[in-house]
């Protein structure tokens, strides 16, 4: 199957809305946020959710597709800094090795708070974070399972503070491809991914399926999984998310180009 028949996702349940039923015409290739951004830049897919601070690192290799992102208007439920000391008490930090965006988030955060504890990068192990650091920092499906098993370690919900901040959504993944990318097999997937979103919105037995399958793998309660993808995380880039990226770009990226799309 050629690059240009495989869309790549991100390894966690945030974008199950978007690729519950994909057909066989397409493969669809699971990663780590990071690791996607790898893979589009080598080729071996046609578009990925790539963590919005590696678009900013490569800005001129991608383009991105509009409409579609990995976006939280509040709280995020699956981007938590955990700990049992305060966050101004914390000499150390550990930070995972699979999102640059969070760990780009949470410097932000800390130096605007006039905190400075050492960063180390580890494994998304909270085990060894949290044996040999403070504090540890985990996303996605892994913080979903902390925040679980142990809530009151919970210290910082990084989606939170960014719009209490800034007023603004927290996109964490944006889809992009790279800027030579066919232009055909894009509209294809955008128009794929975006109806998969919207089905899973808009037909009561998809989404029921969808909740049912994540919260069996899982193991969750199904109330809790409605409650991620109601309320935390969804897969819309509107106009509001749009200036949230911009800023986040600007601000903590330190990239004031705006960013460039595919013309749909």
């Amino acid at each position: 199957m050629s690059w240009k028949e495989v869309l790549g996702r991100v390894s966690f349940i945030n974008c199950d809305p978007v690729f519950h039923s994909i057909g066989s015409e397409w493969n669809v290739l699971a990663a780590p946020p990071s690791w996607l951004t790898g893979h589009l830049l080598r080729r071996d897919c046609l578009t990925a959710p790539i963590p919005t601070a590696d678009y900013g690192k490569f800005q001129s290799e991608f383009r991105l597709i509009p409409d579609i992102g990995i976006v939280s208007k509040g709280q995020v439920g699956s981007v938590l800094l955990f700990g049992h000391r305060t966050i101004e008490s914390m000499r150390d930090i550990a930070i995972p090795s699979d999102s640059s965006t969070s760990t780009a988030l949470l410097k932000w955060l800390l130096e605007r708070n006039g905190n400075d504890p050492r960063l180390i990068e580890m494994g998304p192990d909270i085990d060894s974070m949290l044996e040999k650091c403070d504090g540890a920092l985990l996303i996605g499906d892994r913080a979903l399972d902390v925040a679980r098993d142990d809530p009151d370690s919970i210290v910082m919900d990084l989606g939170f503070e960014w719009t209490r901040i800034t007023g603004l959504p927290m996109v964490f993944g944006v889809f992009a491809a790279l800027a030579d990318s066919p232009i055909g097999p894009i509209r294809e997937a955008h128009e794929l991914m975006l109806n998969q979103y919207e089905i899973f919105i808009n037909e009561p037995n998809v989404r029921k399926k969808v909740v049912s399958d994540v919260a069996r793998r899982m193991q969750y309660d199904e109330s809790r999984v409605e409650r991620y993808f109601d309320e935390e995380v969804g897969n819309i880039l509107d106009a509001e998310g749009i200036r949230g990226l911009e800023y986040f770009l600007d601000e903590v990226c330190n990239v004031a180009e705006p960013p460039q799309w595919f013309d749909i």
